[in-house]
Order: structure tokens, then C-alpha cells, then sequence
């Protein structure tokens, strides 16, 4: 394809999910599955995408042990999965930061099994760590298998976790609020260490939460950390709209991309913000070979790699109680009940397997394969042309790439793909300022809260 001929450019992220975003590809050859507990593995992998000038690495979070619920009755069926370890991202994010300068250091931390006073303060706390580059990724919990973990006995309800992921915000932002810039004076001179006028205690009585405040952390240099937002259902798209700065969603098409953008734009406007302030970026699994044969080698060998029941057992996960073993794995996918977990990527999957007329194991296989993301696989020059084609019919402001294992697929990205792109004028090839918010092009915010509870008619 041609050069870009706009000056927009890609926003490109790197979702880290340790050991394998895949779910046998962490059984390839080349492959290091010990990088979920060692920080020197992290490490590398943040310096080869500040190296590529990537946007920020992003980590997502899960409290509980895969099937935890299952393996608790002794239900063993598929249970030798991977991810039953991993290190704790708010810890491990302040030591990336003194090994990096420029890159984004983004989390998840769950509002429904968190609390906002600890959760302002922890992100309030990379933020000045790291000089600005901090994100923190607001969901609510899909996993059931973390209730038993936090007092209770089920799963919370899928509307009341995004009630209370709404309040969640409001106080969170509110602390965040606590210090007016310049408020911490420290005047050795006359004894005075704060400025009691510029400082404002929050006083919140809502019906989650009873946050009397101030935040003991001074204002960050962003302002507030970068809001980032996982949720497509439909709560989860209005929560997105009204707070978040970055939205990561599951698309596997440029029609329905685009439509899912072009809504979220049109909801925010209705918040009364900027839509060009949210940027909507897709997953993405990239898989890279120095041609197409090879890159479908390398697909079909990982592909090889997925137990029929793991992959089974793990689509179980969003198929709303249903038992996945009754029914043929070479019949259709069963109609799937509700679920109170993962509902949008339920309804993608769905649409796929109805669409394509897939089997249940090619259903699951997908599943397993890319977690619904869209997968894109071919030389660095192919993979590059379906990035542009989806970037320039606008459907996304950029990607977050997820990784099938570690480190070779990072390696492939950065550094045959990220260059490609470069080349075309399609993304940077030198951060544009210090922060992520600079870095990303969304503005520095504050007093959010003050206006979230009421979208513009």
C-alpha cells in the first residue's frame, strides 16, 4: 500500500498477557512459559516495545486460578491450562518504570473487587513514579471464579457490577481531585506544608461507597493516570463513553469495528466530550513470518498444540452454565444461555460461530486461539496492509497487540512489523513528549467526576 498520506497516526500497545495469550502456545519450542514469575523477562519485554516506541504495555489482571469454582467440586475436565501464575501488575509495573522512560505502564485493576480509595492511590502512586505514564484499565470482573476469593459466595450480577463500577469511578476520580496544583508547599520558612484552601475532602455517601478522603498523594503529573476501558456490552460501552481515554475491544471485522467506534464517539459527544480525545483500539494477534508460508506454519503448529478439552473447558467460561461436554464436538455450538460473565465476547463468539457455521470445536479452538480478538497472520508487509486497511477506513485509532506466547512473537512485532508501519508514515518513530497522555494525544483531565453522573441530552 501506499504511504499515509494524513498525519494521523497508529496508537500501538502491547498487552502482556503472561505466559501465553494463546492457550497451547506456550508449549512451543522457543518459548519461555517462565516469564509469568521472573522480572527479567518483563523486563526485556518492555525495552524491545520502548524500543519500537510503542504507546504503553498493558497488563491485564485476574485474582483467582483459572476454574478455581470446578476445581474446588473436583472437576478436574481440562484443568491443566496455563496462567495459574502470574506477578501482581501494581507491583510490578513501579519496577518497569525505573527501567523505562517513555513507554506507557497500564493495569487492570477491577472495580469489583477493589476499593477507590486504594485503587486512587496505587495508580495516584505510578503516576508520579514513573513522570507521568501511568493507565489504569476500569472493568468489572468477568471471572467468576474471584467471588469465593472476596466474601462472597456467587459472582456479582453483571448490572450491579457496572452500577457500582460507575460509583467506583466517581469517588476514584473525585480523590484524585483531593489536591489543587501547588497545593503541597513544604515552606520551610514559615512552617506551612499544605495550603489548607487548596485542599478539598471528597465526602462521598453513594450507595456502594462511604469515602470521606482527602488522598494522601499529591496531584499527578497527568492529572488524572489515562483511563482505559475493556467493556463492549452495552454498560460497558456507556461507561466507556463518559471516562475512559482508551478503549481495547474485540472486533473482528472492519464493518462492525467501525460501527462500534463511530457509537462510542457519538455517546461520549452526548457526555459532552471530545470524541477525538477517545481512542478505540482493537486487539490484535499477530503472527509474523518472513512470508505467508511460514506464518501459517508457525499458526498451524500452535494450533496443534491446544488439547480438544482444554479448549473446551476454557470456552466454558463465557457459555452461561451450559455443559459443553454433552454435546457433539463436531456439532454446531449450542444456543448459550445468558451469562453473568464475559457477555459481549459471549455474543462475538456467538455471531462467529453462526456466521461461519463453525463446529463447537472449531469454536472452541478459536476461542483458545485468540480469545476473539482478530487475528491478522502473513509476512511483516501483509500484516502491515491489514493494519492500514482497518486504520484508514476507520476503524480504530490503532491496536493492542496480544501475544501468543514469549518472546519470539514480541520480537516479530517490533521489529519487523512496528518498522513497516514506520515506513509508511503510520506510526512514530520518536515519542512526541513525556507522558502517556502526550504520547497518545488525549489531554490531561480533572474534575471528571463532576460531571459524570448525567449525560448531555
Amino acid at each position: 500500500m501506499s504511504p499515509a498520506s494524513t498525519d494521523r497516526k497508529m496508537r500501538l500497545a502491547s498487552f502482556l498477557f503472561i505466559p501465553s495469550g494463546h492457550l497451547g502456545a506456550w508449549r512451543m519450542p522457543d518459548a519461555i512459559p517462565e516469564v509469568d514469575m521472573k522480572l527479567e523477562h518483563y523486563v526485556r519485554l518492555a525495552r524491545l516495545s520502548e524500543d519500537a516506541k510503542m504507546d504503553a504495555l498493558f497488563f491485564q489482571d485476574i485474582v483467582a486460578v483459572p476454574r478455581s469454582n470446578d476445581l474446588a467440586k473436583g472437576d478436574t475436565y481440562g484443568s491443566i491450562s496455563i496462567r495459574a501464575t502470574c506477578l501482581e501488575p501494581l507491583t510490578l509495573l513501579p519496577a518497569l518504570a525505573m527501567v523505562t522512560k517513555h513507554i506507557g505502564l497500564a493495569a487492570t485493576a477491577t472495580a469489583t473487587y477493589n476499593e477507590p480509595y486504594n485503587i486512587a492511590r496505587k495508580f495516584a502512586t505510578l503516576d508520579h513514579i514513573s513522570n507521568g505514564r501511568a493507565g489504569w484499565n476500569l472493568v468489572t470482573s468477568q471471572n467468576e471464579n474471584e467471588a469465593q476469593n472476596f466474601n462472597r459466595d456467587q459472582h456479582v450480577d453483571h448490572a450491579l457490577r457496572y452500577e457500582r463500577a460507575g460509583e467506583f469511578f466517581d469517588v476514584v476520580a473525585g480523590l484524585w481531585d483531593s489536591w489543587d496544583e501547588g497545593a503541597i508547599l513544604r515552606d520551610k520558612d514559615s512552617g506551612v506544608y499544605f495550603d489548607v484552601d487548596r485542599l478539598h475532602m471528597l465526602n462521598h455517601k453513594g450507595k456502594h461507597f462511604q469515602v470521606r478522603g482527602p488522598l494522601n498523594v499529591d496531584r499527578m503529573p497527568q492529572g488524572y493516570p489515562v483511563i482505559f476501558q475493556a467493556g463492549s456490552s452495552e454498560p460497558g460501552r456507556d461507561l466507556a463513553a463518559r471516562t475512559a481515554d482508551v478503549v481495547f475491544t474485540a472486533q473482528t471485522s472492519i464493518e462492525d469495528a467501525r460501527a462500534f467506534r463511530n457509537d462510542i464517539r457519538e455517546r461520549a459527544a452526548r457526555y459532552g466530550r471530545d470524541p477525538d480525545e477517545i481512542k478505540i483500539l482493537p486487539g490484535l494477534k499477530p503472527v509474523v513470518g518472513k512470508t505467508e508460508t511460514e506464518a501459517q506454519e508457525i499458526r498451524d503448529q500452535m494450533l496443534s498444540l491446544i488439547p480438544e478439552d482444554q479448549a473446551i473447558a476454557q470456552l466454558m467460561q463465557i457459555s452461561g452454565g451450559l455443559d459443553l461436554r454433552k454435546f457433539p464436538a463436531d456439532g454446531p455450538l449450542p444456543d448459550l444461555p445468558p451469562t453473568n460473565s464475559a457477555k459481549a465476547r459471549q455474543e462475538l463468539i456467538m455471531r462467529k460461530a453462526r456466521q461461519e457455521n463453525l463446529s463447537l470445536l472449531e469454536v472452541a479452538r478459536h476461542f483458545a486461539e485468540s480469545s476473539g480478538h482478530l487475528s491478522m497472520v502473513g509476512s511483516p508487509t501483509q500484516v502491515a496492509d491489514q493494519m492500514e486497511e482497518w486504520f484508514t477506513a476507520g476503524a480504530c485509532d490503532g491496536f493492542v497487540a496480544t501475544y501468543s506466547y514469549y518472546p519470539r512473537p514480541v520480537e516479530d512485532f517490533t521489529q519487523l512489523v512496528i518498522p513497516e508501519l514506520q515506513k509508511r508514515g503510520l506510526f512514530r518513530t520518536e515519542y512526541e513528549g513525556n507522558t502517556l497522555r502526550e504520547n497518545l494525544g488525549v489531554a490531561n483531565r480533572s474534575k471528571v467526576a463532576k460531571v459524570s453522573s448525567v449525560a448531555a441530552e
